[in-house]
């Protein structure tokens, strides 16, 4: 039975954080689904895979849920070990920008977010003027895969971003047509509000981020590269003509590879062929 990989999100007031955690936990362990799944009271986020028959009756009992009943499902091939457990969680922030107080969400979703673009759309806004790529994702992720001449913020994490925004490194572009994007399109959902309420003006967000763009233009768009996955897959390529963009951290040779750095106290992301992939470590990435 052929395994499929589920990256979905939503957000909606939810009055019962913990209790959607309970009713998540019982569900996932019901039908065999393993990943990661976090909810709070703006809604919920996660990356879950089985097999087809497994995921379709999930997809079936979330959508019986009024409050998810929207949520647009998208779907990778999966090799059904890509999660070595089920993790659901509730916390403060879908995801941890560190700015919970300043989202707000209602039950059409973020208030005050960039404007969203489907995939074609994106095309159109290209072809009409010079925009801005903003990768929305912790700068390792960019190493193997973004769009043509993106800005990439060096970041380690979400949480890095606020403080970057806030010192005005990207302050140059406050007039600009800036187009955040993300792996599934939550973390550029949530971006390009807080880029709008520090005085960006003209903000847009890939609705799907992508991973709908890659279902759609597979690489033949704007897109460079593999895309980087929180799973144990690590990455995917969207076609049999991916360019590989990476470059080995040790010795610059092309690879799409990541692995974790060695050192138990490290959680960096490192770019590594397959000759180096056992030479994992900070120290040796700054040796090199």
């Amino acid at each position: 039975m052929p395994a499929k990989i589920l990256l979905f999100y939503s957000f909606t007031p939810l009055a019962d954080p913990e209790a959607i955690r309970l009713w998540q936990r019982d569900l996932c362990e019901s039908l065999g689904i393993r990943g990661r799944i976090i909810v709070s009271k703006d809604g919920i986020n996660g990356t879950v895979g089985g097999e087809l028959k497994q995921v379709k009756g999930y997809i079936k009992k979330m959508k019986q849920y009024p409050a998810f009943h929207d949520i647009d499902f998208k779907w990778s091939e999966g090799r059904g070990d890509d999660f070595p457990r089920l993790s659901v969680r509730v916390r403060d922030e879908l995801v941890s920008f560190g700015a919970p107080g300043e989202l707000r969400v209602d039950e059409s979703g973020v208030v005050g977010g960039g404007a969203k673009l489907s995939p074609e759309q994106l095309h159109e806004l290209v072809d009409s003027k010079a925009v801005t790529f903003f990768d929305g994702r912790n700068a390792f992720e960019a190493g193997i895969g973004r769009f043509r001449d993106a800005v990439v913020p060096e970041v380690d994490n979400t949480r890095d971003f606020v403080g970057e925004i806030d010192r005005g490194a990207y302050d140059h572009l406050k007039n600009e047509p800036i187009v955040t994007y993300c792996t599934g399109g939550i973390r550029c959902e949530v971006l390009s509000s807080l880029l709008i309420n520090r005085g960006f003006r003209e903000v847009y967000q890939l609705d799907g981020g992508i991973a709908r763009y890659g279902e759609t233009y597979r690489d033949q768009g704007l897109w460079e590269g593999s895309l980087y996955v929180f799973d144990e897959r690590k990455s995917i390529d969207f076609s049999d003509e991916t360019a590989i963009i990476g470059r080995c951290y040790r010795c610059a040779e092309p690879t799409s590879r990541m692995e974790n750095c060695g050192d138990p106290a490290c959680r960096v992301q490192l770019v590594v062929c397959d000759e180096h992939a056992a030479e994992t470590s900070c120290a040796a990435h700054a040796l090199a």
